[in-house]
């Protein structure tokens, strides 16, 4: 046989090798671990669960809700960094994920280059709630008494400094330029607790919390500090329109991220069947029990999303040197 057989020869034995051969396995072929950074029973926790649990309908393989709390989220989160680039290890994230990474040191990643998106879900609004016993009606009589008070400055209450609640009361500050005293709490309840008994002055509080304070009379909703108004509180108008400050968003908003190096045919696949998850009226049902506005974003809009959002809270901490250890 001369060289030109011999080479047919032996690629129809490579033709014949590769058709003998199983396909690669389509994703994904084994169980899928979400890391919630923080305890179970909190809104990341539930989130995770809800897509989880359809995920692993879908796929016909477990999506395994996996709590890694410590270190306000930054626990998890580095682990998820790190994990092989494989789509099998999701994050579920909230602002935390974009905050902390500015706000302290021992925060290791940064969310733009070490993660890459692949769906937003949705936001739950702050909205900025006062005791009735304050005597002011809406969010400008607020701000034009804080300016009033400047050597005797209005108390703003917070679970934390850095938590979103402490964060989103330092943008209204800088962007209204007023003076805001902030009163750091070890959790919601005591902070809640305080300013229904009028003893701090004003908190963004998530309007799943302030609602029943509201409806009582306790607290008065001055503004939701989202771009739309909240279907919890609807006759509560937003801030940005109603104090003229058009920069002004934050809210506590929740998705999914993986690790840099995915493939993007794994991102967008899982991007794609998540929105068609959230369609689902059951789901729509699950996450307004949570009192969660439906804002979904695939894994480009959630990375400009994420981009921006790490960004503004960049330049707040920085302007408020609030940077902790």
């Amino acid at each position: 046989m001369n060289r030109f057989g011999m080479t047919l020869a032996g690629l129809s034995l490579a033709l014949a090798a590769y058709a003998a051969a199983p396909a690669q396995a389509a994703y994904p072929n084994h169980p899928i671990r979400i890391i919630v950074p923080f305890t179970a029973g909190g809104v990341v926790d539930q989130t995770a669960r809800i897509i989880g649990e359809k995920l692993s309908r879908k796929y016909g393989q477990p999506a395994i809700v996996d709590n890694k709390a410590g270190a306000a989220g930054a626990i998890g989160t580095e682990q998820a960094a790190v994990a092989p680039p494989d789509g099998y290890t999701l994050l579920c994230v909230s602002p935390g994920y974009t905050i902390l990474p500015s706000l302290t040191k021992s925060a290791k990643w940064n969310p733009v280059t070490d993660f890459r998106s692949v769906y937003g879900l949705g936001e739950i609004p702050n909205v900025i709630v006062v005791p009735r016993s304050l005597g002011v009606g809406n969010i400008n009589e607020l701000i034009a008494m804080a300016k009033s008070r400047q050597d005797h400055p209005l108390t703003l209450a917070s679970p934390g400094v850095g938590t979103s609640v402490h964060l989103a009361g330092v943008l209204l500050a800088q962007q209204a330029h007023i003076p805001l005293n902030h009163v750091p709490y070890r959790g919601q309840p005591d902070a809640v607790r305080d300013l229904v008994a009028g003893r701090v002055d004003l908190m963004p509080l998530s309007v799943s919390l302030a609602k029943a304070h509201i409806e009582s009379g306790a607290l008065r909703g001055l503004a939701v500090t989202t771009s739309y108004r909240s279907s919890q509180l609807p006759d509560v108008p937003r801030l940005d329109q109603a104090a003229g400050l058009p920069d002004y968003q934050a809210s506590t908003w929740f998705g999914f991220v993986t690790q840099a190096k995915v493939p993007e045919a794994i991102v967008r696949q899982l991007s794609d069947d998540i929105a068609e998850i959230l369609k689902m009226p059951d789901v729509k049902q699950q996450f307004a029990t949570l009192a969660m506005e439906l804002t979904p974003r695939d894994h480009a809009e959630f990375d400009r999303f994420v981009a921006q959002d790490f960004e503004k809270w960049k330049q707040v901490i920085e302007q408020g040197r609030l940077q902790i250890e």
